[in-house]
Parts: structure tokens; C-alpha cells; sequence
């Protein structure tokens, strides 16, 4: 497959990105071209995986003629970027307005661009660029940092004239000395002969449809250059069933993958034993990404190569098995708000439908909402809501919808007395990607008011910055005397309050035993804790440990996953379960029981 000098790679936590980058890296040094390796995860594990110390200046790699790697440090650059946006102002601005903007400089978007920053020094500088002929990034910027960075008005002015008090174009405010450098790396990106967006994804429905909709958002940017990497096929023949099983969902969700992602080039990497550790390693996953899919193999000798480590075992009789004990703990209660979350990938629509129902088995009304596209919940409900009578209601918040009336609303009001430039810079302040946090965020506040009536349960609820975001902009109208509508709805002034109430709220971070979303999770956590909200639950989905397989790669996946599930029982969750994998795709309402019971067999085929 034909590669371009930039190659940016993306997709979800742990979907194998970092791997899949070292691999293509050495592949191409071996072949003979002068390779950069570039991360900027805040989270990195490039010294892991390439099983050397890496700074943040390129470091020769041992083992591999003609690569280089470095780890670039977004936090570091995201927090001088915040103090020289804000510090201006401060002893100028009211203490309220200072939080306010502070806290919008302390989510993700300026993170964002604080690391797209740094992905310019490699795309406009000719001197730091000198010399590789192929630059690999490990983590693409975001359509959502491509979208920040084409809204024209938002390079000046912002922090002065913002009257919406909530968006996050103000990241942007420091950056328009910037500018001509930042059209420049956009050009770049959008250039097919320079670069290619490789979109990482693994053969699972949910993975697949995040993919498309990657695919979609960067291809309406202007990113047309896309490949499909499709990480995690398990190539080992065995007649063991649960592998058999395993193997027949993969192809199902590969044959049913979505128009978009059908017709870019596409490549497959097996699933490995072990996470690929150390040049062997990555090399033999390298080879195993050029040889294509009918020849993907792993065998013992594979096996003994990419065993980077022996982790320890794990007495995983201390961490329950299924979802009874979620359920028989929150089914204690009258009524309460249930909030699911965690990154994509990981599970948390099938959880969220599967609580649903078994509180309506026990008893109780239940309504299940969503922010994801309907066909994840419906696909997961499989008709379950038709059969449960009046006691369980479903609805879907459709983004679009709550944007556009947020939008009409704040014109209406905030924006009835501006002058032609002010209303102008208002759209687009309420065009940037946080505008959708608010708004949908309203709309989970009309959600969660009807809570008196019994449970809500949230698949996909706001974030605690998004949380911390609302919180600070309504203080800022407080202060200011100015917000969309003059006034602030009841059910949003009631929400925080509820959320942070531990006796009505109970919040599940679902994860996977691997180290990038146990690394998410932990992340999202302290951002809850942030916000006053403390997690009453964790639940580990989709395990392979205590699944009766004899297959060498899906075992040996079993043994990985030890430090990880210690991890989140010793030291992060106070309360946790886990999920094992099901060769019975768990849908529709017998389908979602098999996660309540602890049946050990994770694979009733």
C-alpha cells in the first residue's frame, strides 16, 4: 500500500494505535526510508512499546536502522497556552468571569490545540522536518480541533465581546499570531500527495461505525487522503468453539460495515497474544500488516517472540462477575439517575440497555436515553422495549435538533441588540464544537427532571468538564447579568445539585482490562471528582479472563489482562464488576440477561 510522507493515525482508546504506528514505522526504516515517530498522546506508552527511552527530542531507536522517535508534551504546552490566554485579564476581569474562562481553557478543546500546535512544528517547519522522509503521528488531530481551527472569527476578539458566556473558541484567543502557520498545516493535512489518515479501528460493529463517522467528519474537512486499518483478527485456526465463535462475530462485523469505510484501502493486523512489545515484536506485526488477511498467523513461535512480559496472576474471585450486584444495589432505591460512561468502544450502550431492563424486571419505571446515533441502542434493544409494557420508555436526544433550537434561542435573545459584526461573531461563537456540549447538555437536564417518576439511565452522559463548563458559565450570567435567555431553565439550575447528590446519582465507568482504557477511565474519573461527582461504580466489559478457551492467542489475552483488572480493583473503583466476553452477541432482551449472571462460561453458543 502506498504511503505519503505524513501519515497521521486515529481512532479510539485502545483500539491498538500506538502499536500499529511503531509497526508501520519499522516496517518502512527497514525498507529503507529515514522515519520520525511523533507522539503526542498525553498519556504516551512509546517507551513501552518500543522498549526505549524516548524524550522529546527525536532518539535513534536501537534495533532499527533509520528510525526515530520522540514523545511531544501537549499538557506542558496546553498550560503556557492558558495562563498567556488568561493572564491579561486577570485584575481586569470580575473573579466569576476569570473561572469562567479558566474553566473553558481547562477542557479538551485547548488541549486540543495546544497539541495541534506542536503537530505544526512538523508540518511548516521546514528545519525540524529536514531530513525524514516519512513523519508517522501517533494520535491524528480530531475533527473537532479541524473544525475550531476553520471558524475565521475566532483568531481575535473572542474573550472581549464573547456575550454567550459558554464555547470553546476561546482556546482559540491566543492564537492569532499563529495563524498564517496554522492555515498553512491545515493545508497540509487536506494535501493527498503529503498525507494520509490512517483511521485504526477494530472488527466490531461499534468500532467500525465510530470509524465512519471519523471517516465522514474529516472527509467533509477536506481530509480525503483515508485508509482503514483494521487492527485485532484473531488468525488462529483452532476448533476451539469459543474461538470459532469469536472469528464468526469479527466476520459479521466486517461484512456488515458501513458504505463509507467499504471503498478506502484497507489492511488488517492479526490479534496478537500480547500487546506487541519491543522491536520483535512490532516487527512480526509489521510483516503480519503486509502479508493481508489469509495470511495472518501467530503461532507459538510468534507467540514466544511477542511475550514482552509475564504479568502476574490475579485472584479474580475478589471481583464479582456480571451485573446482579449494580442491579440488586441500585433496585435498593425508589427512583435515581443512572449515568454510563466512558470512552468509545467500550461497551457502554449494551450496559446501559442491559440495567435498564433488569430494573424493569424488578419492578421499577425506567426511561434509557442516549446521545448516540438511535441504531447503537436500537441494535442493542432489539425490539426488548416493545415487550415490557408501559413501565420502560426510550428516547433519543438528537444533537442536531437541540443544537439548532439552543442556536435560534441565544440569537433571539443575547444576540436581539448587537450590531451586524456582534451577531456575526455570536453565530459563530455558537458554531464552535462546545456549543453542541451545552445544548445537548440541556437537553439531558429535561431527561434526568423526570427522575421523580422512577429511573433515568443516561448511556453517554456529559463529562465532567462539560459539567464543570455549564457551572461556570452560569455563574458568569449570574455575575454579568447576561445569558441566552435571560433566564436559566429550572431543570439545569437543579441538575448539578442532583448529579452531586450520591443518594439520587449513581455514575458506572465502564472500561476494558487494557492499558489505554483503563488510562481513560481513570482520567474520566478525576474529571468527575472534579466536578463533585464521585463514581459508584466500575465495570470491566468484555473480559477474556475465566472464559473457557484453549485457543493460544485469546488464553494468553486472559494473562494480559491481570495488572489491569489488579489495577482497577485495588486502586481506582471502590465498587467493580466484570463482563466476560460472550459468544452470544448480547443483544435483545435474553441476550442482555446473560450480563447480569455470573455463568463463567461467556460463550453459551
Amino acid at each position: 500500500m502506498e504511503t505519503t510522507r505524513y501519515m497521521f493515525f486515529t481512532g479510539k482508546g485502545g483500539v491498538g494505535k500506538t502499536s500499529l504506528a511503531c509497526a508501520t514505522a519499522i516496517g518502512l526504516a527497514d525498507a529503507g526510508a529515514k522515519v520520525l515517530l511523533v507522539s503526542t498522546d498525553p498519556a504516551s506508552n512509546l517507551d513501552d512499546v518500543l522498549a526505549a527511552k524516548i524524550g522529546t527530542h527525536p532518539t535513534e531507536i536501537p534495533g532499527v536502522t533509520r528510525l526515530w522517535a520522540l514523545n511531544l508534551e501537549p499538557e506542558e504546552t496546553a498550560k503556557a497556552y492558558r495562563e498567556r490566554v488568561v493572564g491579561p485579564y486577570r485584575g481586569v476581569l470580575p473573579e466569576t468571569a476569570i473561572a469562567s474562562m479558566e474553566e473553558q481553557l481547562a477542557g479538551a478543546c485547548t488541549m486540543e490545540i495546544a497539541t495541534f500546535e506542536l503537530f505544526t512544528r512538523f508540518l511548516d517547519d521546514a528545519d525540524r522536518a529536514a531530513g525524514y522522509g516519512r513523519i508517522i503521528f501517533d494520535t491524528a488531530p480530531t475533527g473537532h480541533t479541524l473544525r475550531l481551527l476553520a471558524l475565521p472569527r475566532a483568531w481575535s476578539g473572542f474573550l472581549n465581546t464573547n456575550t454567550s458566556g459558554a464555547s470553546c473558541i476561546g482556546p482559540l484567543a491566543g492564537l492569532g499570531e499563529e495563524r498564517v502557520r496554522f492555515e498553512n498545516a491545515v493545508c497540509v493535512l487536506a494535501n493527498d500527495t503529503l498525507t494520509t489518515l490512517v483511521l485504526v479501528t477494530r472488527p466490531e460493529t461499534a468500532s467500525l461505525v465510530e470509524a465512519a463517522r471519523a471517516s465522514r467528519e474529516f472527509g467533509e474537512l477536506g481530509v480525503a487522503s483515508q485508509q482503514l486499518l483494521v487492527n485485532g483478527v484473531l488468525a488462529t485456526n483452532s476448533k476451539d468453539p469459543i474461538a470459532e465463535a469469536f472469528r464468526r462475530q469479527q466476520a459479521d462485523a466486517i461484512e456488515s460495515m458501513p458504505p463509507e469505510l467499504r471503498r478506502l484501502p484497507r489492511r488488517s493486523a492479526s490479534l496478537a497474544p500480547v500487546p506487541p512489545m519491543g522491536i520483535d515484536g512490532l516487527r512480526l506485526l509489521s510483516q503480519n500488516m503486509e502479508r493481508g488477511t489469509a495470511d495472518l498467523r501467530f503461532g507459538p513461535e510468534e507467540i514466544k517472540v511477542t511475550r514482552g512480559y509475564e504479568p502476574v496472576r490475579l485472584n479474580v474471585s475478589r471481583m464479582p462477575v456480571g451485573l446482579r450486584p449494580v442491579v440488586d444495589d441500585l433496585a435498593s432505591r425508589e427512583h435515581g439517575v443512572v449515568l454510563v460512561m466512558g470512552k468509545g468502544g467500550v461497551g457502554k450502550t449494551t450496559v446501559a440497555a442491559a440495567l435498564a431492563l433488569a430494573l424493569v424486571e424488578r419492578g421499577r419505571h425506567v426511561h434509557l436515553s442516549t446521545t448516540d446515533p438511535a441504531a447503537h441502542l436500537d441494535l442493542a434493544l432489539a425490539g426488548a422495549d416493545r415487550e415490557t409494557g408501559t413501565r420502560f420508555t426510550v428516547s433519543h436526544i438528537d444533537q442536531e435538533a437541540e443544537v439548532k433550537a439552543y442556536r435560534d434561542e441565544v440569537m433571539s435573545t443575547a444576540g436581539a441588540d448587537l450590531d451586524e459584526d456582534g451577531r456575526a461573531l455570536l453565530a459563530e461563537d455558537l458554531a464552535s464544537p462546545c456549543t453542541e456540549e451545552v445544548a445537548v447538555f440541556r437537553a439531558f437536564a429535561r431527561t434526568v427532571d423526570r427522575v421523580e417518576d422512577g429511573f433515568v439511565v443516561l448511556d453517554t452522559a456529559p463529562t465532567g468538564h462539560t459539567l464543570l463548563l455549564l457551572d461556570a458559565t452560569q455563574s458568569y450570567h449570574r455575575q454579568l447579568q447576561q445569558n441566552s435567555s435571560g433566564e436559566i431553565p429550572l431543570e439545569v439550575q437543579q441538575l448539578l445539585p442532583r448529579l452531586r447528590d450520591p443518594v439520587l446519582t449513581h455514575v458506572l465507568i465502564v472500561t476494558l482490562a487494557q492499558t489505554t482504557p483503563v488510562h481513560e477511565a481513570a482520567h474520566l474519573q478525576n474529571e468527575l471528582r472534579r466536578a463533585g461527582i464521585e463514581p459508584s461504580w466500575w465495570v470491566v466489559n468484555q473480559t477474556w479472563t475465566g472464559v473457557p478457551t484453549q485457543d493460544p492467542v485469546l488464553s494468553s489475552l486472559a494473562r494480559t489482562e491481570a495488572p489491569w483488572l489488579d489495577r482497577v480493583s485495588m486502586t481506582l473503583a471502590k465498587r467493580v464488576v466484570r463482563i466476560p466476553w460472550q459468544a452470544r452477541v448480547p443483544k435483545g432482551r435474553d441476550g442482555l440477561a446473560q450480563l447480569l449472571h455470573d455463568s463463567r462460561l461467556g460463550a453459551n453458543t
